[in-house]
């Protein structure tokens, strides 16, 4: 474009359409299990994505400045397991607030609902990417985005039911909270107390919705050593990327507070997401071999992964009932932080690259590999074929060729990963760790 603050100027837009229907059967009551009558239903849904993507100067002046951004919506239909009201059984482990009779295992039956309908999310990003003039190789990005999530198709977990649903008195209690989620209690041994928690049903439900927020940004400096003058010795690619979480927001229902779970170890139990640290970010290095030597194909780095500080599953270990203030159970010096995690990677590839194989001589070709051609008007003209000679498969250099073999070691410093004491199946974050600890392997990539 010619106008000025417009150097280039994108707009895309696009729409996806789709239709759908789904059915169920009658279900039967059985005990705590209500009926199900048949269920029908179609959907259909017309959902838009926007983005732009906007240069107000040439690059001349300042570097390359580019503004973008972008606004979606999506659409996503429940699945079988989550409409059908047969039920399926699980044992999670749970820590009851209420009672010291719980056993840390119990039963839980999730749910289908055919009464479910589709969730739906909003998206909008916006975003800047510098280049700058003065510095060859710089690029620096950032972008913030928002996605709102609603009629979220999930089940609670146990332990979410659990601290939302108090039981009215001590003993036996059976209690029935929003959607049909119900804490069942024996009378246990304890008149003094609530009972025991025998059984939780789960039912799947359109939760309200989940608001995520955050920034994404990323610096890549390449560094080619054909700008010293001296010859070309490689390039030096540098990246750090990272992710801020700035909001993470949840409510189980209408008629319940929404709970900010950002910063937070989430047990496995809940449904929707994994843990939400604050801060993730990783750093590399990588030395990639000089063009038009043997060293053209090697590709060698380090990896440095890096995961900030955050909060246990609180509300369990204090014994707090709030679930927006984890921290305010009558045990709240059991509160605590998880440790933050660096680990190392390193990583070598090495990709064959062979020259091609001199074209054998083809009986009606110049000696130069040229040939005439009589054109339309009577001329002719000397046309040189492109070679298309390679390697034949009965050839070792054809196997070779295009193969890249890779060795790299994850873990380099074998660390542990941090322990976690609301994960009480294992004493740590399975979402976002591992104890595999130290590991090397070996690769072979054959590209044909």
């Amino acid at each position: 474009m010619n106008f000025p603050g417009f150097y280039s100027f994108e707009v895309d837009f696009a729409e996806r359409e789709e239709w759908y229907s789904q059915n169920t059967s009658t279900v039967l009551p059985s005990g705590l299990f209500p009926g199900q009558q048949a269920f029908h239903s179609t959907y259909n849904a017309q959902k838009p994505k926007i983005s732009i993507r906007w240069q107000p100067l040439d690059p001349k002046y300042i570097g390359a400045v580019t503004l973008r951004g972008s606004y979606s919506e999506a659409f996503h239909a429940p699945q079988l397991s989550e409409i059908t009201p047969a039920s399926s059984q699980n044992f999670p482990i749970v820590a009851d607030p209420f009672s010291g009779q719980t056993e840390p295992q119990i039963e839980e039956r999730i749910l289908g609902n055919p009464a479910t309908h589709p969730e739906v999310a909003y998206e909008w990003t916006y975003g800047i990417v510098y280049s700058p003039k003065w510095v060859k190789g710089l690029t620096l990005s950032a972008d913030w985005w928002h996605i709102d999530m609603r009629d979220i198709v999930a089940t609670r977990g146990a332990q979410t039911i659990i601290q939302e649903n108090p039981p009215p008195n001590n003993g036996a209690s059976t209690v029935i909270g929003a959607g049909g989620a119900t804490v069942v209690r024996s009378a246990g041994d304890n008149p003094g107390e609530p009972g025991p928690v025998t059984l939780v049903i789960d039912p799947s439900a359109n939760l309200s919705g989940a608001i995520f927020e955050g920034l994404d940004y990323e610096a890549i400096y390449i560094l080619d050593s054909t700008i010293f003058g001296g010859g070309d010795w490689g390039r030096l690619t540098t990246t750090v990327n990272g992710t801020w979480l700035s909001r993470a927001e949840f409510q189980a229902a209408s008629n319940v507070k929404r709970v900010g779970i950002n910063g937070e170890f989430l047990p496995p139990a809940f449904a929707l997401t994994s843990s939400l640290p604050w801060h993730r970010a990783n750093f590399s290095i990588f030395y990639d071999g000089p063009a038009d030597t043997w060293m053209q194909g090697l590709d060698v780095g380090a990896v440095v992964h890096w995961t900030g500080q955050y909060e246990d599953d609180n509300a369990s270990l204090t014994g707090s009932t709030k679930l927006n203030e984890p921290r305010s159970g009558p045990l709240d010096f059991r509160a605590r932080k998880v440790s933050a995690l660096t680990t190392l990677d390193l990583l070598l590839n090495y990709t064959f690259n062979l020259p091609p194989p001199a074209p054998a001589e083809v009986p009606g070709f110049a000696k130069d590999g040229g040939k005439n051609v009589k054109m339309k008007d009577g001329k002719e003209k000397n046309v040189v074929p492109v070679s298309t000679a390679e390697y034949g498969c009965k050839d070792w250099k054809w196997w070779l060729n295009n193969t890249t073999v890779t060795l790299g070691m994850q873990n380099v410093t074998d660390e542990d990963p941090p322990f976690v004491a609301g994960s009480f199946e294992n004493g740590y974050d399975e979402s976002l760790t591992t104890i595999k600890g130290r590991f090397w392997y070996v690769g072979l990539k054959k590209r044909f």
